[in-house]
């Protein structure tokens, strides 16, 4: 599959993994009964994978319901929704007024459309996804930036077909809740969660998400020794290394555990954590190297599998 056969999320998800599919699905294996998006986030993994079944799951509820919604409307409702709705608040690309009237809307009803979401992430600051503590959609307007575009349009009719057309499961569960004993070893679970050592705005437990501490991520790895236990394949994506900081913990785990670790090639120039893309060396225990430096790790077996400990020299 080339790169410009994936679909991409219909807006755009801060930290998404659609540049980096090609490599990722390079490494997946090719026959997969059932995959698990842990951490589903913007669905640019999960929607193009080829396997019987899908299950998304991320804790931010509302995006979730988005999903939903995409998957048992029309296409034609859910346009005209969209449109309607931009025209009677007059909410514009150029000035904020009418965003904010919309923005204060949503957070005062009981009830909302779960399209009114993905209307103020059309038009906000970087499409963010962002809420405050009390659970109010508090991302600013994207002036000048942010707009529901032609493409945009295009990508969400393409993703609202995909998504009915594949047998698809929505949770939005902490990741210690999903029910792993249904899975197979034909199964993959994949990871992308917060990365414990960069400062992306999902991960400081300030907008409405749940935070993310060396407590998670500890769970996370013994879950992951869990699914490897029973044979289970799994995938995690993270960093272990940013700005000078190394993330100690995962490192060692890898290498206790003598599971595979591929790096990979990466560059969030949306995000709050960059990649320098210009130094390609392979120790990810130098701090001499990369600021940054995203590895894929797995416990399946590929072709000419690189030796685990070569990452680490």
């Amino acid at each position: 599959m080339v790169k410009n056969s994936f679909l991409k999320c219909p807006f755009n998800y801060i930290g998404g993994k659609h540049k980096l599919l090609p490599q990722l699905f390079n490494l997946f294996p090719k026959d997969i009964s059932t995959f698990v998006d842990m951490f589903g986030g913007g669905f640019n993994v999960g929607i193009n994978i080829n396997a019987n079944k899908l299950i998304y799951n991320d804790q931010i509820t509302p995006l979730v319901e988005l999903y939903k919604y995409f998957q048992s409307n029309t296409t034609e409702n859910i346009l005209n929704y969209i449109h309607t709705t931009i025209k009677d608040y007059n909410i514009k690309k150029e000035e904020k007024e009418g965003f904010l009237k919309f923005r204060e809307a949503y957070n005062k009803n009981s009830v909302k459309n779960p399209l009114d979401l993905y209307i103020l992430i059309s038009f906000s600051f970087n499409y963010q996804i962002r809420f405050n503590n009390s659970r109010e959609y508090n991302c600013p307007h994207g002036t000048n930036r942010s707009s529901f575009t032609t493409n945009m349009e295009k990508r969400l009719i393409s993703f609202i077909e995909k998504i009915q057309s594949q047998n698809i499961e929505f949770y939005d569960y902490d990741f210690k809740d999903l029910n792993y004993s249904i899975l197979d070893d034909k199964s993959l679970v994949y990871c992308d969660p917060p990365y414990l050592i960069t400062n992306g705005s999902y991960n400081d437990g300030n907008r409405g998400f749940k935070n993310w501490t060396l407590k998670e991520e500890k769970e996370l790895l013994n879950i992951l020794d869990e699914l490897n236990k029973n044979k289970i394949k799994f995938a995690l994506s993270n960093v272990t290394e940013h700005d000078g900081k190394m993330n100690d913990l995962l490192i060692d785990w890898i290498k206790k555990n003598n599971y595979n670790v591929e790096t990979i090639k990466s560059d969030y120039s949306n995000s709050n954590y960059q990649k320098n893309s210009k130094n390609s060396k392979n120790d990810i225990n130098s701090k001499k190297n990369n600021k940054n430096k995203e590895v894929l790790v797995y416990n399946f077996k590929k072709q000419a599998l690189q030796s685990t400990l070569e990452h680490f020299d």
